[in-house]
């Protein structure tokens, strides 16, 4: 699964480039329902983006607990 680069608007002071995957089909549906979202972009992105802040919760949490 390779990626294309393309450059995007600039908000906030960040690029917000975009990159182009190809996904299962089936892969895609799954998510879709799960998200209850309509749009496989969108759907995709709230999944992606959900565990990135999972990610940081967690890392938040480790850290108070050292």
């Amino acid at each position: 699964m390779y990626g294309c680069y393309s450059p995007g608007p600039t908000t906030g002071g960040r690029s917000l480039t975009k990159v182009n995957i190809s996904l299962d089909a089936e892969l895609v549906v799954a998510v879709m329902v799960l998200a209850g979202v309509g749009s496989p972009q969108d759907a995709v992105e709230a999944v992606v983006r959900d565990n990135i802040a999972r990610g940081h919760r967690t890392e938040l949490k480790d850290q108070g607990l050292r």
